[in-house]
């Protein structure tokens, strides 16, 4: 089932329209779609489509050497290309006469048993390749191998690139769509547990509730989310237990620098390198109040931002010896719903912010907003800490859509746009001219009734962020 991946697919649709040589990168974490993304463009074209596998350089050659000669049609008394350079040229020179899409699906791992591999296809886009109209794209699942060696200033490849794709995770309301059956409320829960990777949404059984998901899932050692965050650290990082401390730490609540260095021993100098590898790949993000510099700022905090990995060191690492003990499900049935449900606020306010920035890229909201944040500081009139949720930034007009998100089946409704609204001049430069609370259920018939004149106060609710 395909769903989503309208931006992408459109990217992909006009670059080919062009009708000269392309070469796209597209890159991503293992199992978010990019191979299904690029399936869905070459429906239809003809395509010459390789995978590399871990495995010897001459096997990769060998087995490019086939999908080159299944592709063309040549006879096995041709025999094979000795070198990637003449089976590179082979392809180069057939594209001058006829057009047709090349895939070269996990470049990396046939580009770190050959290291002249970049260099080759530079040669060959060079001197034959950007003359043609063939349409190459080269795929990779090693991020960072994808932005130092193919996208890279230093990499061979630099500058030959016509576009990049780096494919995320799905939204809400996609990965909604492959939770069919589910009620908004029931698909926001999943998500918020699964996150947006559509081969995880795969191997959810829709028969089954969220806790027996979960427990086949995340807390069987034989389930298939069991070792995939530490899975992704070994493919991507040389010091994966490195990195599995810090992201521990991240989860346990210490996010900042310091806190970080202090829970897991790593000097506090040599803990920015690491980090920013983790921001790289999309695991963690640094985040800063509004208005600050996410380079200087002292009140930046860093948070784990894949669902999966939030989950992961949130509910199952710490079990992680009870469930290779067989007691997994006993572990599910242990975990406090509120604990579930405190979890799944965090993971609320961000679906707040992804609905702002659709959203505002639909030109959706009361204000021309280019932006989607949150904020956090000093509130004189309390003389304590606050924060704001989430906000859209009419940076041009100055002004402010704020809103509150409350992921609870009743609140003081009262109190909260009251609270919401005395923090309208709290981001320096800027003044709130709308508001937003983001519930979990309808508010009030009565708090409705009161605020109905006031067309600065919108209310929003998960399933109206479901619906679009």
């Amino acid at each position: 089932m395909f769903v989503g991946r309208k931006a992408e697919l459109d990217r992909l649709a006009s670059l080919y329209e062009q009708d000269t040589f392309q070469m796209v990168v597209v890159y991503g974490r293992r199992r978010v779609g990019k191979t299904t993304l690029i399936n869905e463009f070459c429906r239809g074209k003809r395509t010459l489509s390789f995978t590399a596998l871990e495995q010897s350089d001459a096997d990769n050659l060998a087995d490019f050497n086939r999908s080159v000669a299944s592709f063309f049609g040549l006879p096995a008394s041709m025999g094979g290309f000795s070198t990637w350079t003449d089976a590179l040229s082979y392809v180069a020179e057939r594209a001058k006469s006829e057009r047709f899409v090349f895939v070269f699906d996990e470049f990396p791992y046939a580009a770190q048993r050959n290291e002249a591999l970049p260099s080759l296809f530079q040669v060959a886009i060079d001197r034959v390749f950007k003359e043609t109209r063939a349409f190459l794209i080269l795929c990779g699942s090693n991020q960072g191998f994808m932005e130092s060696e193919v996208l890279g200033r230093k990499s061979p490849l630099f500058g030959r690139r016509t576009a990049q794709i780096k494919v995320g995770d799905l939204g809400f309301r996609d990965a909604a769509k492959m939770l069919s059956g589910f009620s908004a409320q029931e698909a926001f829960r999943f998500y918020g547990c699964f996150g947006g990777v559509p081969y995880y949404l795969q191997q959810v059984n829709p028969r089954e509730s969220l806790r027996e998901n979960l427990a086949r899932l995340y807390f069987d050692p034989m389930g298939f989310l069991f070792e995939e965050p530490y899975g992704l650290l070994r493919q991507e990082f040389q010091e994966p237990a490195l990195y599995n401390s810090i992201l521990r730490a991240i989860a346990a609540g210490a996010n900042r620098a310091k806190d970080i260095a202090d829970r897991t021993g790593i000097v506090q100098t040599s803990l920015p390198r690491y980090l920013k590898a983790l921001e790289n790949v999309g695991i963690i993000e640094k985040a800063v109040p509004f208005g600050e510099n996410v380079e200087t700022s002292k009140r930046g905090i860093y948070r784990l931002s894949e669902p999966c990995y939030m989950f992961w060191f949130r509910f199952v690492m710490p079990f992680t010896s009870d469930i290779e003990q067989g007691l997994g499900q006993a572990v599910v049935n242990a975990l406090p719903e509120e604990q579930i449900n405190e979890y799944l606020g965090h993971r609320f306010e961000a679906l707040c912010a992804e609905w702002l920035a659709d959203q505002a890229r639909e030109g959706a909201l009361p204000i021309a907003a280019t932006a989607v944040s949150s904020w956090w500081g000093t509130n004189p009139a309390k003389r304590a800490q606050d924060d704001i949720d989430v906000l859209a930034v009419d940076r041009v007009a100055k002004q402010l859509l704020i809103g509150e998100c409350k992921y609870r089946e009743s609140f003081d409704e009262t109190a909260e746009i009251e609270d919401l609204e005395s923090k309208r001049g709290l981001v320096k430069d800027y003044v709130a001219t709308n508001f937003m609370l983001f519930t979990k259920h309808e508010v009030s018939v009565a708090t409705r009734e009161k605020m109905a004149e006031r067309a600065d106060w919108h209310f929003v609710t998960l399933d109206e962020m479901y619906e679009g």
